[in-house]
């Protein structure tokens, strides 16, 4: 919140100096009541009397309009404060997520970083704009009247400072329990929008496997824990509040007490009793607004805590700190890895990619051809040994400098709301039309996009042009050939394609990443067929490692996947079912 503060301290400043004038403003009336309550009596014994009324009333008004002008100026100042405070959250955090790496993100679930980026930045803003101004409004005005009332008579206002010691008792006992009190309350609405995330992304497989009675269950186990956290913090406002208002009275009957009992005895006069009475009446305005935000700031900061705490998360390294690969050799040297809930998937793989190499990776299914795709990537670190590229980690590379490295293409896809020319731009903003249409053929989109209405300006998403799978994994691909990165792993990247289109995508991919290396997650043997060499994964391991015409003569693995493939019993590489003739 410093740094926050820092970043405009003119306003801030701006806003503690208005506060301050409204709230000296203010001490003004009940002062001014008390001179006329002691004039007039003075009046009865041969004084001004009722003469200072007319004489002091007018002041009273001049001094309240002040506060009226000098307050609205400050809560001015202090929302527009606020505003520019809540634009920097939420840039920052915007920056954050994107800055995360693509393993954090998976952990923490698409519901928890929409529920961050919403309900808690909301939450954050309401406070930097609303309660924020007003608190410190409130702060300054308490301590005004407060020190106004030890100023005409400290024993009379240390008499009400003690009057208030309930309060702070209550608030102790409240602020000992709130903040987990909202963090486990976010926590629960986390994992409510978590649910019902998994189960609209999810729709049809519910639907097909008749898993709705199960999603309803887990929806209902979430909104219980929701339900629990937020009677829990309910309970505590209710505990809390009720004491405060009781407490409220006890300053302001106990001055008028001890004034009463003083004054009989000629230790202050009547005047000083009304105003310190008034200033504790009007200390309990201010007091009753702070003690109403400090229990919206345990929710806020609660807020605040989950929407920074993103700035906790393991990240890429620093652009200034960032070692940068001497080539675009990949090495992987005996790496190990096992996912937390799991066994080990890979048990010591060594593998070396030459620069402009096409390298096929196949085996069965489970056999850790993804999960060696992500480390090649640099989603995930491996548990022991080591991935580089140029001799440098993939892990460490900072994120803008990893992507023009290496970028992985999966079978997930997504279309941007925007026209099909902002989904483009994203790889490259700096593109051109031309570079577009060029990578739009590359990978065969281009007659389906001239067929649209408005071309590459024809809206794409929800409540405009829709598009089907393959469409989508097209414009994915067009993306990956504008960011022309030096190595492109492809882990069943053309999935959603029908044969012919995905051969034909996959060689004008080629055609276009010529003298760039390209790693393919292949099930579709006629990519290992196309590549340089073939890397066979069982188990975990490389079991095999060579072209395709020396693993098919070897007659290993790779060759009983390749008669399997091509139903091709007798294995004979001259057969013409190998050529797809048959």
């Amino acid at each position: 919140m410093l740094r926050l503060v820092r970043a405009d301290g003119r306003a801030f400043a701006a806003t503690l100096l208005l506060n301050a004038l409204a709230a000296g403003a203010g001490l003004v009336g009940p002062w001014l009541v008390g001179r006329i309550v002691d004039e007039v009596r003075a009046g009865v014994r041969g004084g001004p009397g009722i003469a200072a009324v007319d004489r002091l009333a007018p002041w009273i008004l001049v001094c309240a309009l002040a506060q009226l002008l000098l307050a609205r100026w400050a809560r001015y100042v202090g929302y527009r404060f606020g505003e520019r405070t809540l634009a920097r959250v939420r840039e920052e955090y915007v920056e954050r997520v994107l800055a995360l790496p693509a393993s954090v993100v998976e952990r923490a679930g698409t519901g928890d970083l929409t529920a961050r980026g919403t309900a808690d930045v909301a939450i954050v803003g309401t406070t930097l704009r609303d309660v924020g101004p007003e608190l410190l409004v409130c702060t300054v005005q308490a301590l005004f009247v407060l020190g106004a009332v030890f100023a005409l008579a400290p024993l009379l206002g240390a008499f009400g400072l003690l009057g208030l010691t309930p309060i702070w008792l209550a608030l102790r006992w409240y602020l000992r329990r709130a903040r987990d009190g909202y963090l486990a309350e976010g926590a629960a609405t986390s994992e409510v929008a978590e649910v019902v995330a998994a189960t609209a992304a999810g729709a049809r497989t519910v639907e097909a496997f008749r898993l709705s009675e199960r999603r309803i269950a887990a929806s209902r186990d979430a909104l219980e824990t929701s339900r629990r956290t937020r009677f829990y913090t309910l309970f505590l406002r209710t505990v809390f509040f009720p004491a405060v208002e009781v407490t409220y009275t006890v300053p302001v009957a106990g001055v008028l007490l001890l004034g009463g009992w003083l004054h009989q005895r000629g230790a202050v006069g009547v005047g000083a009793v009304v105003a310190a009475a008034l200033y504790l009446r009007q200390f309990t305005e201010p007091l009753d607004q702070i003690l109403m935000r400090v229990e919206q700031l345990q929710s806020s900061s609660a807020s605040f805590a989950r929407v920074e705490g993103l700035a906790q998360a393991p990240r890429g390294e620093s652009a200034d700190g960032a070692p940068v690969p001497a080539d675009d050799r990949i090495d992987v040297r005996g790496v190990r890895y096992a996912y937390k809930r799991g066994g080990e998937v890979l048990g010591g793989v060594d593998l070396t990619v030459r620069p402009g190499e096409r390298l096929a990776v196949v085996g069965p299914s489970g056999a850790g051809k993804t999960t060696l795709s992500r480390l090649l990537a640099g989603i995930d670190r491996p548990g022991t040994g080591a991935v580089t590229v140029g001799g440098v980690p993939v892990a460490e590379l900072e994120p803008e400098l990893l992507r023009r490295q290496v970028v992985l293409v999966t079978q997930e896809h997504h279309v941007f709301l925007g026209t099909v020319r902002d989904n483009l731009l994203i790889a490259e903003p700096e593109a051109t039309d031309a570079d577009l249409w060029a990578a739009l053929a590359a990978v065969g989109a281009e007659d389906w996009v001239r067929d649209l209405p408005d071309g590459l300006d024809t809206r794409l998403g929800e409540g405009a042009r829709s598009t089907d799978g393959s469409q989508a994994q097209q414009l994915a691909l067009a993306r990956v050939v504008l960011a022309d990165p030096h190595t492109l792993i492809l882990d069943e990247a053309t999935a959603l394609l029908d044969p012919t289109t995905a051969r034909h995508t996959e060689r004008a991919l080629a055609a276009v990443l010529e003298g760039r290396t390209v790693i393919a997650i292949a099930h579709r043997l006629h990519t290992a067929h196309d590549a340089d060499r073939v890397a066979v994964m069982e188990n975990g391991l490389l079991t095999e490692l060579g072209t395709h015409e020396d693993l098919v003569a070897a007659g290993g693995a790779y060759a009983a996947l390749w008669r399997t493939w091509h139903g091709d019993p007798t294995g004979d590489p001259d057969s013409p079912v190998r050529d797809g003739t048959s």
